[in-house]
């Protein structure tokens, strides 16, 4: 391989997308042998949870390709090189659903899938929010959807939402927020 198609770090980049690189590290194993790992290395992304004026959390119904259905989610979206998260949270705040937040506070930080993919998504939770225009991508197939907190309850129970990132910030909304806790 050339070093064209090496990381700065060295690692062999075994694919290149558009917002992604898989990449091939190696690791010893307990016997001693080297064992070869495909890794995806991702910028990073962000989710919000958007709570409404009146205390309605206000999720999105977005059609996945990954998935070939539409499913309930937080807003969310991934960093821009160098961008730093909680711009990214305000940028994708507005995009996403048009709403900008008076205040954002951070959640926590996860990773989804830490056995394949070293993508960190940090969770925001955004109030005093104030309606605007959306500007989705091209392909982005968006519908805000308001939820009361007994109605999200209804739908994880019913497995609705189904979303990691989302269901994790959700419980951890309601704990800080203090509701139905």
């Amino acid at each position: 391989m050339s070093a064209t198609n090496r990381t700065p770090d060295g690692e062999p980049i075994l694919f290149e997308g558009r917002i992604f690189k898989v990449v091939e590290r190696t690791q010893v194993g307990r016997s001693g042998k080297i064992l070869k790992r495909q890794v995806v290395k991702h910028p990073g992304a962000v989710g919000i949870v958007p709570i409404l004026p009146d205390g309605r959390v206000l999720l999105i119904e977005q059609y996945r390709v990954a998935l070939q259905k539409t499913i309930f989610e937080i807003p969310a979206g991934t960093r821009e090189v160098g961008e730093e998260p909680l711009l990214t949270a305000t940028r994708e705040l507005i995009e996403e659903t048009g709403y900008s937040a008076g205040k954002i506070e951070r959640l926590t930080a996860i990773y989804s899938s830490p056995g394949i993919l070293q993508e960190e998504l940090i969770l925001y939770l955004a109030t005093d929010l104030t309606p605007g225009e959306t500007a989705l991508e091209d392909g982005e197939k968006i519908e805000p959807r308001p939820k009361t907190w007994d109605e999200i309850d209804a739908m994880i129970a019913a497995e609705e939402i189904v979303d990691a990132k989302t269901l994790v910030a959700l419980m951890l909304a309601r704990q800080k927020l203090n509701v139905g806790c």
